[in-house]
């Protein structure tokens, strides 16, 4: 059990640009994190486990669909209250983070934007109570970057649909009880399916001998002949456009949730530097570590105001997918970077548990990846600006 000595920092006062519910709902979720999740995290990680007693907790400060409306179980938040909420709880484990990602912009958007009032009052509620864990399927084993070559498929059997195929690298699968699943129909059109565990012919293996997200459920969905019911299909959207619009709202949360790993580290390594004595005095005094600290927070006062001002724009709802994958390729690599040299401050024991930061450099190595590549983002802002498709 270690003591969470976290202080985050506000080098140019982003604090005032926030509202008093902005706060309240930060630092309700941070002091949470501090009582629920630091403490317990490490040990979990060393196991590969999940931290499952905490979905009760996730649910009670409202870390499921917190900008789903109230009527439907969810807070009735706006999009930055969402991004502050997933920075403090990825300060905490990208792997937890992961988890509530999942839920709210992959499976409880979905189904809010494009299901029926049946579908939203049956699953929404629960889905925000944590009574149900959701998992979003859209990669295969063959099409990650391109998700529309996908070959899962359903077919019209007259009183249901019959799915068929397989999802990979899934979050949550092996202890979800829904999932969106997006599959082909018979005319190659991409639609979205509401599959409930104990489907028969549905099955979540687990995916084993992870380096990284180890306090995350990852694993497979696999379809062998599965018979959904007609009205578990969501109505609203059709296309890969209706995924990519779940994708935009996670890698929003992302982009934010980024920047709660980079003060972690920062933070550790600041503290850890003004405390370790090296030739008689303490690290901190020396203009290579400095230069590193200073960095750090240069940075990391960068990633605060690019997402502040996403934030204002999803509110709006002015963000554009462009603008997202920018925030979400940029603090993303920010924080990895700063995992690293911050690594490299605590010298020996950065590798250990008994510090957070290794553990945050091998999640982030999963983030740098998972919604979008790091070079597929780049990619997306180099078509923005061009108008030419470099990926296809």
């Amino acid at each position: 059990m270690s003591n969470d000595l976290f202080q985050a920092p506000d080098y140019y006062l982003v604090d005032e640009l926030l509202s008093e519910e902005h706060k309240l709902v930060r630092d309700t979720t941070r002091e949470w994190v501090k009582r629920e999740v630091t403490p317990i995290i490490e040990e979990y990680a060393q196991r590969a486990e999940f931290p499952a007693h905490l979905r009760k907790g996730l649910a009670e400060i409202g870390a499921y669909g917190p900008f789903i409306p109230q009527e439907y179980g969810g807070a009735g938040l706006d999009y930055i209250s969402y991004g502050l909420m997933m920075q403090e709880i990825e300060r905490g484990d990208s792997g937890i983070r992961s988890t509530c990602s999942v839920q709210s912009s992959l499976v409880m958007f979905p189904i809010y934007k494009y299901g029926t009032e049946e579908q939203k009052r049956k699953y929404l509620p629960k889905l925000a109570s944590g009574e149900y864990l959701g998992a979003f399927g859209l990669t295969e084993p063959n099409y990650g970057s391109n998700p529309g070559g996908m070959v899962t498929n359903f077919r019209d059997m007259g009183d249901h649909y019959l799915l068929n195929g397989s999802k990979m690298w899934i979050s949550n699968a092996p202890i979800c009880d829904i999932a969106v699943v997006w599959a082909k129909n018979e005319e190659g059109r991409i639609h979205g399916l509401i599959v409930e565990r104990g489907m028969e012919g549905f099955t979540t293996p687990e995916t084993k001998n992870k380096w990284s997200l180890r306090a995350s459920a990852t694993g497979e969905l696999v379809f062998d002949n599965v018979r959904v019911p007609k009205e578990n299909l969501l109505p609203g959207r059709s296309g890969l456009g209706a995924p990519l619009s779940c994708l935009d709202s996670a890698r929003y949360g992302i982009a934010w949730g980024a920047i709660g790993v980079a003060m972690d580290c920062y933070d550790t390594a600041l503290r850890y530097a003004k405390q370790r004595i090296q030739f008689d005095k303490p690290i901190a005094a020396f203009q290579l570590q400095q230069k590193k600290l200073a960095e750090m927070i240069t940075e990391i006062t960068k990633a605060q105001l690019l997402a502040w001002r996403l934030g204002v724009l999803r509110n709006e709802d002015r963000a554009t997918s462009a603008q997202i994958s920018m925030a979400k390729r940029n603090n993303v690599e920010m924080a990895l970077k700063i995992a690293r040299e911050a690594r490299q401050i605590l010298g020996g024991m950065g590798i250990t548990g008994d510090y957070p930061i290794m553990r945050h450099m091998m999640n982030l190595e999963s983030v740098i990846t998972y919604e979008g590549t790091h070079d597929i983002h780049l990619l997306i802002t180099g078509a923005d600006i061009t108008g030419i498709q470099a990926f296809k």
